[in-house]
């Protein structure tokens, strides 16, 4: 798929759909307390979405038919994603998962409205946090700043991901590799990928009109390569013990501006 750039009048259209995300956020805001289930957030953010004449994006998104030997897959059933503590993301709602104090959790929330697709991450606080968990979102906020003052016009995509990794690294973190942020407009999945860690003036040049996601993904500790990951499984904390340090992540739609006219 090409990279499709988007004129003044469709980044505008498209910024009516991410307003309605952030006035989604903001609506969930309050909710986000220790005892309630993800479940009821995820009806909430349904509610707010669809009065507003909007649809939620993930919902029924990805279904797959079984085929040449692999099993089917299912659509995804609910509104939002949920990433509670060492979860990465595209966590499913559910009324068993109690938000509890000192927890932390992602919240994607995806839209489709008039058209455009509005596409986001928050990660919030449950209560209060220990310190090591407000570090972890504290850096997570500011590698998005760094990445965000790099989508510009004539730069690379690999300035976005070094600067992300850079201080993601320097502040005793590292960026999650298997996920990326990614093109949006009428779909939820466009051109270009936007990985979040890599060499500066390398890979695909930014132009002006693309429209993307930044989405890093930030864990406790260095980068492990999964195969290194697996060897060391034996020594891996129970999630209970990572529950506290484990991951922060937060992206928006980001025009590389100013769009064409």
């Amino acid at each position: 798929m090409a990279v499709m750039l988007k004129s003044r009048q469709e980044i505008a259209q498209l910024r009516e759909a991410g307003r309605l995300v952030a006035q989604t956020y903001e609506v969930l805001r309050p909710h986000v307390q220790p005892g309630i289930s993800t479940a009821e957030l995820d009806k909430i953010a349904e509610d707010f979405i669809r009065s507003k004449g909007a649809k939620p994006i993930y919902k029924g998104y990805g279904a797959r038919p079984a085929r040449s030997g692999m099993p089917a897959i299912p659509a995804f059933p609910a509104t939002i994603c949920v990433a509670v503590n060492d979860v990465i993301c595209h966590g499913i709602p559910s009324p068993k998962q109690i938000l509890r104090e000192g927890d932390i959790i992602g919240v994607d929330i995806g839209v489709i409205y008039k058209g455009w697709v509005g596409d986001a991450c928050v990660t919030f606080p449950v209560g209060e946090l220990d310190s090591e968990s407000q570090h972890l979102m504290d850096v997570a906020k500011r590698c998005l700043e760094l990445g965000i003052e790099q989508a510009r016009a004539d730069n690379r995509l690999g300035d976005i991901g070094a600067a992300i990794q850079s201080y993601a690294e320097a502040q005793g973190f590292s960026t999650v590799r298997e996920f990326v942020g990614h093109g949006v407009g009428h779909s939820l999945h466009e051109d270009p990928q936007v990985p979040h860690y890599g060499r500066p003036h390398t890979g695909l040049r930014l132009q002006r009109g693309m429209v993307f996601t930044i989405e890093r993904c930030l864990t406790a500790g260095p980068f492990a390569p999964p195969m290194a990951l697996a060897r060391r499984s034996s020594n891996i904390p129970s999630p209970s013990q990572t529950a506290r340090r484990s991951c922060s992540r937060s992206h928006n739609h980001q025009p590389c501006c100013p769009p064409r006219a």
